[in-house]
């Protein structure tokens, strides 16, 4: 029986000792110790005023929870830095009298993510997601709000997955 214990002892090691690779969030092994998410500037031809604050602190908000790296207001050991290049409402569906009946609000951000520690993790990519919503309602107010929260959850977790996740 002592011999059944110590063999379940030994491949609990084995098992934690590997471990050690990943965490909870998925993340990898991360040798930095800080981030830095600068000011994301919104450069779309349609501005929509104060989305440019909301997704940067909603990406510094994502790896906070997500990580335990520290957040840095310069020389971080993984910076994302970028701008938004579009934003934009289109109509995806019709009505019989050639009105919308669905609109899409789509949000295009550049991202450059540069990983001092691991030069080869350095990238630059665009990243987008939408939001549906009745042909009667406007991005504002309460629409605009949820939009903006389904859009930039998705956006900072891609963002996300493609720097520290790897998937």
């Amino acid at each position: 029986m002592k011999k059944i214990y110590s063999l379940l002892a030994l491949m609990s090691l084995f098992m934690l000792s590997g471990c050690s690779v990943y965490n909870f969030t998925g993340t990898g092994k991360i040798d930095a110790k800080t981030f830095q998410v600068n000011f994301f500037q919104n450069n779309a031809d349609l501005i929509e005023p104060g989305i440019d604050r909301t997704f940067t602190l909603a990406l510094q908000d994502l790896i906070q929870n997500q990580t335990n790296l520290n957040l840095v207001s310069n020389s971080g050991d993984l910076v994302y830095e970028g701008e938004i290049v579009d934003y934009r409402t289109t109509p995806m569906t019709a009505t019989a009298d050639q009105q919308a009946a669905q609109n899409r609000l789509t949000i295009r951000i550049n991202v450059r993510f540069t990983n001092k520690k691991k030069e080869t993790d350095n990238f630059e990519k665009t990243f987008e997601f939408y939001y549906d919503f009745p042909g009667t309602g406007l991005p504002t107010g309460a629409i605009l709000n949820t939009a903006l929260q389904t859009i930039f959850e998705r956006i900072t977790q891609d963002i996300f997955n493609d720097s520290l996740a790897k998937w």
